[in-house]
């Protein structure tokens, strides 16, 4: 073999491996991005369902408590939330939200009974961290469950959205979907009683409603309905977005008419930090009938 002959012998072969070199690339980024797309199909629906099977337990009584058990109107209402907060994992209830939100994300409060005796019940309802919650000995106000959501960051700096709910040890808190960026609640308000919602609002517009009734619940007892919106990212890096896009949890009509109050409705991603920008995105969002009335004066 002459000189000649190896030299273009190596430049074919430069040539082969930067050609296969560029494929594994592309094949890589392609498998990285399908993957990522197919976990944030898979946190969305957790989230949406978890949500959904949630907040269908609101005010519901077991009946093996006492017989012909009624949620009085003093016991407070089963649904109830906080617009742009978050909670510590460990403090009691809702007791001292933080102002601090990821994205403008929201609180959810949901109230219900137990099913069979004792703290733990017969395991025929449990709460969102998937732990029985019994009647005790007399339905009311404390001896109801807790399933609290809101949105927190990870010990690397990734938000998920948290179960908040009471423990033989205390309050605890577990993550049940990682990479959701903003949680966003609205509640359909009955104000004339016929069973069906008249508003949609946030639960900033209620608390300013509850603010003219001697009961501080009383507006927070006609939600009939409640919508649930939740915006999921992927975990890596993919091709860069428009930088003008934008993300509208309840649709765009109303992130026109209510970002600017709602925060957090609306995301887009050229506000996001730098880190966050490329990655894969999705709303998710769902609208929940509460099967279970509670009282009210």
């Amino acid at each position: 073999m002459t000189l000649v002959e190896l030299m273009v012998s190596m430049t074919i072969g430069l040539f082969l491996i930067a050609a296969a070199i560029v494929v594994l690339v592309s094949a890589k980024s392609a498998y990285v991005a399908q993957s990522d797309s197919t976990q944030v199909l898979d946190m969305g629906r957790h989230a949406i369902d978890i949500l959904s099977r949630t907040v269908r337990q609101a005010s519901y009584l077991g009946w093996d408590a006492v017989d012909g058990a009624v949620l009085a109107a003093d016991d407070g209402p089963a649904v109830f939330g906080m617009d742009a907060k978050s909670l510590k994992s460990r403090t009691e209830g809702v007791d001292s939200p933080l102002s601090k939100s990821i994205n403008g994300s929201d609180v959810l409060v949901v109230r219900f009974g137990g099913s069979g005796k004792g703290s733990n019940g017969d395991g025929s309802v449990l709460n969102c961290g998937g732990f029985g919650v019994g009647t005790g000995e007399v339905v009311g106000a404390t001896e109801r469950g807790w399933s609290i959501f809101y949105v927190a960051e990870d010990a690397t700096g990734e938000p998920e959205l948290y179960c908040k709910y009471p423990g033989e040890e205390g309050w605890s808190a577990q993550a049940v979907a990682r990479g959701v960026e903003s949680f966003q609640v609205l509640y359909g308000l009955d104000s004339d009683g016929d069973g069906y919602p008249n508003s949609i609002v946030n639960a900033t517009a209620i608390e300013g409603m509850a603010t003219s009734s001697s009961d501080p619940y009383a507006w927070w007892k006609k939600v009939v309905e409640v919508k649930v919106a939740v915006l999921v990212r992927g975990g890596s890096p993919v091709p860069a977005e428009l930088p003008d896009a934008s993300f509208d949890l309840f649709g765009e009509p109303y992130s026109s008419a209510h970002s600017g109050r709602d925060k957090g409705v609306r995301i887009r991603v050229s506000e996001l930090p730098k880190a966050a920008r490329n990655r894969t995105r999705k709303v998710f969002a769902a609208t929940i009938w509460l099967r279970n009335r509670p009282a009210a004066k």
